[in-house]
């Protein structure tokens, strides 16, 4: 099985800058792809950024510019580096991995509890 424990999350006022980490643990073999989402209060959860293995990315259009992804594949890590923030980015982060276990050949997705961001004006 796999864990996925997500930090970095808190309180920043507009316009400064948090560093979340997801850390994948347990009977991992590969991690194709990480990723974060987040959900606000009365709103869906959107995807904000994914990348993949190889070091490709894609991010949500409200987060370009400001938000980069990263990962350490070594350490199973995904990093999401969250800069200029904004009250509208205040939700629930969710980090996501699509992993293959040591007993493979199955891909399934692994979520995180959520770390909250909350963004003041």
């Amino acid at each position: 099985q796999v864990q996925l424990v997500e930090s970095g999350g808190g309180l920043v006022q507009a316009g400064g800058s948090l560093r979340l980490s997801c850390a994948a643990s347990g009977s991992i073999f590969s991690i194709n792809v990480m990723g974060w989402y987040r959900q606000a209060p009365g709103k869906q959860r959107e995807l904000v950024a994914v990348i993949t293995s190889g070091g490709s990315t894609n991010y949500a259009d409200s987060v370009k510019g400001r938000f980069t992804i990263s990962r350490n594949n070594a350490k199973n890590t995904v990093y999401l580096q969250m800069n200029s923030l904004k009250p509208e980015d205040t939700a629930v982060y969710y980090c996501n991995a699509e992993v293959v276990t040591i007993v493979g050949p199955n891909e399934y997705d692994y979520w995180g509890q959520g770390t909250q961001v909350t963004v003041s004006s």
